[in-house]
């Protein structure tokens, strides 16, 4: 259970600098699977801004409002994941992008 307190933070950081922290922790921390999680943190953020303003703009055909409301808890359920697991020692990657990072 190593640098758990450095993954909570990358995992919380969602809420208050979504990019900001795991760049940082990027940049600084030297534990892989730190670095690994930095990079599907952003990825994910990149990717969930992408699909909730898709979903902004298919509100006009009324597709887009039960997608924004998926994104939408998504973006906010997934990190609370991340912290249980890192709190407990568990592995975590992140859905969509956690594939894309080896």
């Amino acid at each position: 259970m190593q640098n758990t307190g450095l993954k909570i933070l990358l995992h919380a950081s969602t809420w208050f600098a979504p990019f900001l922290v795991p760049f940082i922790l990027y940049l600084v921390v030297d534990d892989d699977e730190v670095k690994k999680l930095s990079i599907q943190a952003v990825l994910f953020q990149l990717v969930m801004y992408f699909l909730i303003t898709v979903s902004v703009f298919l509100i006009i055909f009324l597709i887009g409002i039960p997608m924004l409301i998926i994104f939408g808890i998504m973006a906010f359920v997934v990190p609370i994941i991340g912290i249980i697991k890192a709190i407990n020692g568990d592995k975590f990657n992140y859905p969509i992008v956690g594939s894309w990072i080896k």
